[in-house]
């Protein structure tokens, strides 16, 4: 395990406390030390006492942490509480492959959000997957932007339109699809982040 050392830690007086920080960003994602700490390579000790204060990390380290938590080292770091108001394109939006023809995006910043919002786009015959997926235990809305879906929450189908909306918890193995002839748009809003 590659732990630490150096000279990464919260600053004395009127600066970042990284502990603090990466405490609660952690929790924010509802993550153990243990899950933490075995993803980035360290002891949970360790990462306890970085927490706390007891303990400094080299760069090194944070980096391993931030990858951890998905996020960036430099979120690790700012000074201002809340963060800017951040426009987002739509033509900027990094799409990622998502089930069998769907892409999505996500509209949030990392990592201080209380919600995550996720936009998706479904080709004709697209979906999540084959199968239902779960993730976390967060509330979960569904808005149909355009087009037509199926959303399957259990054994229960919903067929719903421009819109539309279903809410429900991401713990329920839950599926969207595209029946229609035309592309689909949907937003997810999360609270806590769960993806």
């Amino acid at each position: 395990m590659t732990e630490a050392s150096a000279e990464t830690s919260a600053p004395a007086g009127g600066g970042v406390d990284l502990g603090e920080r990466l405490r609660a960003i952690r929790l924010l994602r509802r993550r153990t030390l243990k899950d933490v700490a075995e993803a980035a390579g360290v002891s949970e000790s360790f990462l306890s006492q970085l927490e706390r204060g007891r303990s400094n990390a080299s760069v090194v380290t944070l980096q391993q942490l931030a990858a951890a938590l998905g996020i960036d080292v430099s979120d690790l770091f700012a000074t201002d509480g809340l963060p800017r108001p951040r426009v987002l394109r739509r033509e900027a939006r990094q799409l990622l492959v998502w089930g069998h023809l769907g892409r999505k995006a996500l509209l949030t910043p990392k990592p201080f959000h209380s919600l995550e919002v996720v936009a998706a786009e479904f080709d004709p015959g697209g979906s999540t997957g084959d199968e239902p997926y779960t993730h976390g235990d967060s509330e979960e809305v569904l808005v149909v932007v355009r087009g037509r879906v199926h959303v399957q929450l259990g054994t229960d189908v919903y067929d719903l339109g421009p819109g539309d909306s279903v809410h429900y918890r991401s713990s329920t193995p839950h599926r969207v699809s595209n029946p229609g002839d035309d592309p689909a748009e949907v937003l997810y809003v999360i609270s806590p982040p769960s993806y």
